[in-house]
C-alpha cells in the first residue's frame, strides 16, 4: 500500500466514516473507492482534490507525509485548502518560531510541509513580533543590502497572495529558484516581478504557481556592526538638494 492510500485508510476510520458514505460525498462509486485505499489503483488528480477537500488537508500532506503523526488540530488551515502549514508552540501555548540555518535550509524544500522537519528546526521567542506565523530564513550574498551573507531574516507568513505589498521585501520559496530574499511587485496577473536592491543583479519573473512560501520580512538578525557607508547616488542627489536650497535663497535675496 502507498502512503496516499494508507492516509485515506487512517483519516477516514479515525473520523468513523464508512467507505460507502465517503464514496458518495466524492461522487463514485464504493467499489471504485476501495482500490484508492487498498492502493490497487491511483486516484486521479479530481478525487485528489476532492478529498483533500473532504479532510480539510493539503495534497502535500496526503501524498508526502504520515497524517498519523500529525495533530492536526494544531496545523494552521489556510485559503482555498492550498496547504497546511506545521506549527510550534511553546508550553505556554504561543508560537514558537523556527530557524531555518544554512546547515538545514537544503532539506527545507522537501520538508517545509513536514511536521518532523519543522520540529527538528531550531526555535526561538520573538515576543515584539506580535500576532501571526514567523520563520527565520538565511540571508546568501550580497543582493539584499544591508542585509549581510549569514544574517537571518525572521518573517511573517502571508496566507493569500492579494496581502503581497509591491514594493515590500519577502523571503520567497519556489519550486525551481528555492530560497530567496527579494523585493516583490505584482505587476502582472499570476507574476510576481522579484527584484534585487543590488542593481548589480537583474530583475525577473515568478508564476504564482512555482510558489511555495512566502514571507514578508519582519526583522533582520545580524552580527555586524559595520559602519554603512554612504553611497555616490545619494552623495550626487544630496549635492542637488543642496543646491536648489541655494538657488531658492538667492530668488528669496534677489
Amino acid at each position: 500500500m502507498s502512503l496516499f492510500s494508507d492516509n485515506i485508510r487512517n483519516l477516514r476510520v479515525k473520523q468513523k466514516i464508512s467507505q460507502e458514505k465517503l464514496a458518495e460525498s466524492l461522487a463514485i462509486t464504493r467499489g471504485r473507492y476501495v482500490k484508492y485505499e487498498d492502493g490497487t489503483s491511483e486516484a486521479p488528480y479530481e478525487i485528489l482534490k476532492k478529498i483533500a477537500h473532504y479532510y480539510h488537508i493539503s495534497i502535500d500532506l496526503l501524498l508526502s507525509v504520515d497524517v498519523r503523526k500529525i495533530p492536526l488540530d494544531d496545523l494552521l488551515q489556510l485559503e482555498n485548502n492550498r496547504l497546511v502549514l506545521p506549527i510550534t508552540v511553546d508550553r505556554a501555548g504561543d508560537n514558537l518560531i523556527e530557524v531555518v540555518t544554512q546547515k538545514v535550509k537544503a532539506g527545507y524544500l522537501n520538508g517545509y510541509a513536514d511536521p518532523e522537519y519543522i520540529e527538528s528546526l531550531q526555535q526561538i521567542s520573538l515576543p515584539f513580533l506580535g500576532p501571526g506565523k514567523h520563520r527565520g530564513f538565511p540571508v546568501e550574498g550580497d543582493s539584499m543590502p544591508p542585509h549581510e551573507d549569514g544574517s537571518i531574516i525572521v518573517g511573517r507568513y502571508v496566507e493569500r497572495l492579494g496581502d503581497v505589498k509591491d514594493g515590500r521585501t519577502y523571503i520567497l520559496i519556489t519550486k525551481s529558484e528555492g530560497m530567496v530574499y527579494k523585493r516583490l511587485n505584482k505587476n502582472k496577473k499570476n507574476i510576481l516581478f522579484v527584484e534585487s536592491d543590488n542593481s548589480f543583479y537583474p530583475v525577473y519573473e515568478v508564476k504564482v504557481s512555482d510558489i511555495l512560501e512566502i514571507w514578508e520580512y519582519e526583522c533582520n538578525i545580524g552580527r555586524s556592526d559595520r559602519k554603512v557607508e554612504i553611497s555616490e547616488t545619494v552623495s550626487v542627489k544630496d549635492m542637488f538638494l543642496e543646491l536648489k536650497r541655494d538657488i531658492n535663497d538667492l530668488k528669496i535675496k534677489y
